[in-house]
């Protein structure tokens, strides 16, 4: 019988050096987008996508991060206490249910594949998805809900990716294709590839649903780019026993690790927004006029 996604790993150990000074003191992930922390985001596309339990991989300076999921009794007394029941029910809905949300410590910042390893114990036999925070995705179906539904008819890994400028492919991890009977398979990952070398305009952009054998190759993974152990390394040596599906994301995603994404993210999120939208067009119609400063 083929087993169900119910967990979800995602890894808040980083420390967010592209956004210092901002994140000094304050983890990356609680950083806003209009007046949601990212992680928010990240967290309910893992429940939208029918995701039951989700394992945050934390490092130090993170605690704030398990306080921000906990229910917050002072201030939800003082908001009820004041008449604002409204704000009070809007963050009582975001706190999980008991035992919906664990925290395990990665102790040593080894990397991506480290960190995904680090939560191996809860993660127990079975597959389960990885997200990564710092990566908003928006469409009008969360991207982890395809890619289930993806798992669901095939089973084997799914492995999202999106189309990226040629030009720019050595930025990124790079995957290659093949046609299979149903559909195309991902049969190999080159990390960065030499200018003009890239096997196709497909990166790996951020959410992944994988099988447990991940943990073992995880287990005896060889540092790879950066010293670090690459989660994409591990599940290369996958390729040779077990089938990895793209799924080719078309919405928008916005990397909230770097500031260009991260304004991006709060601009396209707060145009969405009655009462913000308005305020972001005037500010914009008073750039373009000339009042800058």
């Amino acid at each position: 019988m083929k087993q169900k996604i119910r967990k979800a790993v995602i890894p808040v150990a980083g420390f967010g050096t592209r956004m210092l000074p901002a994140t000094k003191s304050v983890p990356k992930e609680l950083l806003t987008i209009v007046d949601r922390p990212v992680l928010d985001y990240i967290v309910a596309e893992a429940y939208a996508s029918g995701i039951e339990h989700i394992i945050m991989v934390t490092g130090r300076m993170k605690a704030a991060i398990e306080d921000h999921f906990d229910h917050a009794f002072e201030l939800d007394t003082s908001l009820r206490r004041n008449g604002k029941e409204s704000i009070a029910e809007t963050l009582a809905k975001g706190v999980p249910t008991v035992g919906a949300m664990s925290f395990v410590r990665q102790q040593e910042a080894k990397g991506l594949g480290h960190a995904v390893w680090s939560a191996r114990h809860i993660v127990g036999d079975e597959p389960f998805a990885v997200m990564l925070p710092d990566m908003l995705m928006v469409d009008s179906e969360p991207c982890l809900e395809s890619m289930i539904n993806i798992f669901d008819k095939h089973g084997g890994n799914v492995i999202a990716v999106e189309q990226v400028d040629p030009a720019l492919a050595h930025k990124f991890g790079i995957v290659s294709l093949a046609e299979g009977k149903d559909g195309p398979l991902i049969t190999g990952m080159v990390e960065k590839p030499a200018p003009g070398t890239a096997p196709s305009n497909l990166f790996i952009s951020g959410r992944y649903v994988l099988q447990p054998e991940v943990f073992t190759y995880l287990e005896n993974q060889k540092p790879g780019a950066g010293g670090e152990i690459q989660l994409t390394d591990a599940i290369i040596s996958l390729l040779g026993s077990q089938e990895i599906r793209p799924f080719e994301f078309t919405g928008r995603t916005f990397d909230c690790g770097s500031p260009a994404g991260f304004v991006g993210a709060n601009l396209h999120m707060a145009l969405g927004r009655d009462g913000v939208r308005e305020a972001v067009f005037e500010e914009i119609r008073l750039y373009e006029a000339g009042h800058k400063h």
